[in-house]
């Protein structure tokens, strides 16, 4: 039960983007196609539930026994660093038009703040690695939530009429303030 409440905390209550505002710079500039933020929501995935994986570890069995915690942030920086670029080249090979659609968002998934923070809330939430990676996965879910539904209604709203003094960059502000309170309407859930 405490795995089913984890998740639907993760996915719902905390949504990474829309709760606690991490990972506002891909989900911004990302999310103008929905193919596109399916492809930017599953490398996040990918990246932060291996990421997870790797830094419990690291954290686990190298900075803890060797009273060496203070290298945390570096070392997490690090490791992510090296996964996203294994997920560029696999996406290259791969998948070349999901590599170009991505662009420039792809190695901002090493700056990700999402990842980052997801490692580090793993830890210092003292989660084994079964919840870690329950964690991780369920918020790269919430992720992947958050980032399609906004690309979907940033789609219709190419259609529309807006006002010109909102096109673009303010529309999406409002959208998404908009979705942070509708997703607070979970709060009352966990």
């Amino acid at each position: 039960m405490s795995y089913i409440l984890l998740i639907i905390s993760a996915i719902f209550v905390n949504n990474i983007v829309l709760a606690q505002f991490l990972g506002i710079c891909p989900f911004l500039g990302v999310s103008k196609r929905v193919s596109t933020s399916l492809g930017m929501a599953g490398a996040v995935t990918f990246v932060m539930v291996i990421a997870t994986i790797v830094t419990w570890m690291v954290q686990t069995y190298i900075l803890v026994p060797f009273n060496i915690t203070f290298l945390q942030t570096i070392s997490f920086i690090l490791i992510i660093a090296a996964l996203v670029q294994m997920v560029e080249i696999v996406l290259k090979k791969v998948s070349p038009p999901l590599y170009q659609a991505l662009g420039v968002f792809l190695p901002l998934i090493t700056t990700n703040c999402t990842i980052l923070g997801i490692a580090v809330m793993t830890i210092s939430n003292g989660y084994n690695i079964v919840e870690g990676v329950v964690f991780s996965f369920a918020t790269a879910l919430g992720y992947g939530l958050a980032i399609v539904t906004f690309a979907g209604i940033r789609e219709q709203m190419d259609l529309m009429n807006t006002p010109k003094g909102l096109k673009g960059a303010p529309i999406s502000l409002i959208t998404a303030g908009i979705m942070a309170m509708a997703f607070m309407g979970f709060a009352g859930m966990v």
